[in-house]
């Protein structure tokens, strides 16, 4: 299935496995390990990092041949604050409604060491997702991909990460991804090694590389950070950032929209570089690359607008 490579997995911006009813082979928490599955349950119940919209969800039997389960299916509810696993277990959140749980992935046939995508049709945004196996057996991997839906109450007045993939921005565009994912610099938490990052293959003509990133809303940016940490000897040499305001109707291929909001600064190796910014509210950032190299970490500090605020509340309420 494609489009659940296109989008971010919800389950891995800080979400966290919370319980299961059978951990006899395994470890629940090896459901949401961000590498690859190596050989080494009935039900599991999974919190999201953020609440969002989930699209598709993502089973891997990856070297289950003879102990995968049957069969699966899928719940998700939305809940607020953080109940306790025995609420969600027993589908009694308190102070809510009975029947929290709601099926979004009918019972579906299972194959053995094979990565099984399941498309989700509901848009309401879920908080956390129940997987259900028949009768019982191994699961290598769980991927829960959708879309970002903040909560506008936590943001409202704050200054956060307008860049920040758990704030709802995302990756719109970009030049190239030949050594890993552009949506790394846009992740949590700090880059681990060089592969957490985004870096692009050299480039063979003049030139250079860049990527566009959708804010989390329309806001105005006072603090950039470009972080090349890992990077030693492939970091860029010179990084530039300019803005587009795409709420007056401008396109993101109109080079008379995007204006400059950081001039060409020169970069260090492995060096969080963290620059005051001015400039107009905008919904989207390019940062420029010379001529190529890698990035670990790109944050833009600011707040929303009214009307970033007012279309993020909006979205929130389309999706109760």
């Amino acid at each position: 299935m494609e489009r659940e490579q296109l989008l971010p997995d919800l389950l891995r911006l800080r979400g966290s496995v919370l319980a299961a009813s059978d951990e006899f082979f395994a470890a629940k928490e090896n459901l949401i390990k961000p590498g690859a599955p190596v050989f080494v349950p009935d039900w599991v119940i999974v919190r999201l990092g953020v609440a969002g919209v989930v699209r598709s969800i993502v089973v891997d039997t990856a070297h289950f041949t003879g102990n995968f389960p049957q069969a699966c299916s899928a719940d998700a509810c939305s809940v607020s604050g953080y109940p306790s696993f025995s609420e969600l277990a027993t589908d009694r959140v308190s102070g809510g409604p009975e029947g929290i749980w709601q099926e979004i992935v009918p019972r579906g046939l299972l194959t053995g060491d094979h990565r099984h995508a399941f498309s989700v049709r509901s848009r309401r945004r879920f908080t956390h997702v129940r997987l259900n196996i028949f009768p019982d057996g191994g699961v290598a991997r769980l991927h829960v991909h959708g879309e970002v839906v903040p909560d506008p109450a936590v943001l409202e007045g704050l200054t956060f990460d307008l860049a920040a993939l758990e704030n709802g921005a995302d990756v719109a565009s970009r030049s190239d991804q030949f050594y890993s994912s552009p949506r790394n610099v846009i992740s949590p938490g700090l880059s681990r090694v060089m592969g957490e990052g985004w870096e692009t293959r050299r480039r063979r003509k003049p030139g250079y590389e860049w990527l566009v990133i959708r804010l989390a809303g329309h806001g105005e940016i006072k603090l950039a950070e470009i972080d090349t940490s890992w990077f030693r000897g492939n970091q860029p040499d010179t990084a530039s950032l300019q803005t587009l305001d795409a709420s007056s109707g401008a396109a993101l291929t109109d080079e008379n929209a995007w204006h400059d909001l950081l001039p060409p600064v020169k970069l260090l190796p492995d060096t969080p570089h963290r620059y005051r910014v001015y400039g107009a509210p905008a919904t989207h950032v390019r940062l420029k690359i010379f001529p190529d190299g890698g990035v670990a970490r790109l944050r833009l500090y600011g707040s929303l607008t009214e009307e970033g605020l007012t279309a993020m509340r909006r979205r929130w309420d389309a999706t109760a």
